[in-house]
């Protein structure tokens, strides 16, 4: 079953893994000290965003490290501009009203 990205960093977990994958590489081991849960625990969620491609393993002799896979970041980037765009411009307007009301209040 191919599974959506966004699926993969629906979970807390998965999104704290690719922020610690993101500093350095680190085996499954490395990582699941970082969690109050069982290797094979994170192993299921190292293997979910490995299917979706937000992370890679490198072998490095009987060692697996895993890191972020940079260019699956940036398709997520890319569908967040659209709404952060959206944002952006409400904030705008937001900071426009206060500062209409702050000067009323004057």
């Amino acid at each position: 079953m191919r599974r959506d990205i966004f699926q993969a960093i629906a979970d807390p977990t998965r999104r704290a893994i690719i922020a610690l994958v993101a500093l350095q590489a680190m085996t499954p081991n490395a990582i699941a000290e970082n969690f109050h849960t069982t290797r094979q625990a994170v192993s299921k969620h190292l293997r979910i965003l490995t299917e979706c491609e937000l992370v890679k393993q490198e072998f490095q002799g009987r060692e697996i490290y895993y890191s972020l896979d940079i260019d699956k970041m940036k398709e997520i980037d890319t569908w967040l501009q659209q709404y952060r765009k959206i944002w952006e411009t409400r904030f705008n307007q937001l900071d426009q009203i206060l500062l209409i009301n702050k000067k009323k209040k004057k």
